[in-house]
């Protein structure tokens, strides 16, 4: 239970980064803090104690098998997590190199 206590936890800290901070870079770093909650969270779901690998073969008629569809659904996440945080980081350098800053409000300010 308090795994997924610390898993609200991890993500209330990516969400006070996203909402909190001014600075492009530091609320792409909460937007990927909370990623690695949600994911931490799908894995700890499909966790099973003593469970083994979703393998069939004689002698495992009664075992704990691990869900599988958890770890492929959270493997899929890392790589689209992955690649919206580089096209966010893209769009941070493009922004910078237009107005020269990562301040949301400067920027909001700016015309150009």
């Amino acid at each position: 239970m308090i795994i997924y206590i610390l898993c609200l936890l991890l993500f209330l800290v990516g969400l006070y980064g996203v909402i909190a901070k001014r600075n492009l870079i530091k609320i792409i770093i909460g937007i990927a803090i909370m990623e690695c909650s949600i994911n931490l969270f799908f894995i700890m779901i499909g966790y099973v104690e003593g469970g083994t690998a979703p393998i069939l073969s004689k002698g495992f008629e009664n075992a704990k098998f691990v869900d599988p569809l958890p770890q492929a659904m959270i493997l899929t996440s890392i790589v689209i997590g992955l690649a919206t945080t580089a096209l966010l980081l893209a769009v941070a350098i493009r922004l910078y190199q237009k107005y020269g800053t990562f301040d949301i409000r400067k920027i909001k300010d700016l015309k150009g």
